[in-house]
């Protein structure tokens, strides 16, 4: 799941919201740095600290997340499908991104599915997390994770800067941002040609995206208690 999916249940509940977005931020910054729930769960059963526990709690919400999507058969099989669309204008049999691109334009083409269905979901996405200190994220993180980072409030302020989530509407300025993520994990950028499965994508996630979303529980996060 992307950004959008993990969080769109918790916009009244910014704390936990940002830390639905903790991991995905945390692989950008450095891939080194987790906060997996090995190390989460103990914090937030220990902490006095209401901020850190429902940070730590959203977290939790994300892996649980990832654990069923990643498993559930409609996923799979979306993924398979793209995949192999992607591997009709990469027909290197050593070529690693279609598989790649198969599952991550699914997670990519959900966020634009439920942005989609109510044009209002991203503007106030957005506004609950600017609601949180970007500083104060980082320090709870840093209890919680593998090592410490002093990076990700500075990223944390460019995610809500750049907003780009916003462009996954548009098959162009996601085709970009997508080569921007293949860059990242030094995989070489996108044939153009291959545009034309990211519309095949985003037509199959409007239809077919709520039964993705159907099968994410939602965890007991017991996100009120003192």
């Amino acid at each position: 799941m992307n950004y959008l999916a993990h969080g769109y249940r918790f916009l009244d509940s910014p704390l936990f919201l940002v830390g639905t977005a903790v991991p995905d931020w945390l692989s950008v910054v450095n891939r080194r740095v987790r906060a997996r729930s090995r190390l989460v769960q103990p914090v937030v059963d220990a902490t006095d600290c209401n901020d850190v526990r429902d940070i730590g709690r959203g977290i939790l919400q994300h892996h649980h997340d990832d654990d069923a999507f990643h498993r559930c058969a409609p996923f799979q099989q979306m993924e398979a499908d793209l995949s192999a669309q992607f591997r009709r204008h990469m027909p290197d049999k050593y070529d690693h991104r279609p598989g790649f691109l198969g599952h991550i334009v699914v997670e990519l083409m959900l966020d634009a599915a439920l942005a989609a269905r109510d044009e209002t979901l991203l503007s106030r996405y957005y506004a609950a997390m600017s609601s949180v200190d970007s500083s104060m994220i980082e320090r709870a993180v840093n209890q919680m994770a593998t090592r410490q980072t002093d990076r990700l409030a500075w990223f944390i302020d460019r995610f809500l800067e750049e907003r780009f989530l916003e462009d996954y509407a548009d098959d162009e300025r996601i085709f970009f941002r997508i080569n921007q993520v293949l860059q990242r994990v030094k995989l070489p950028a996108m044939e153009k040609s291959a545009i034309e499965v990211l519309a095949s994508a985003r037509e199959l996630l409007l239809q077919r995206g709520h039964e993705l979303l159907d099968v994410v529980p939602v965890a007991d996060t017991d996100r009120d208690c003192a």
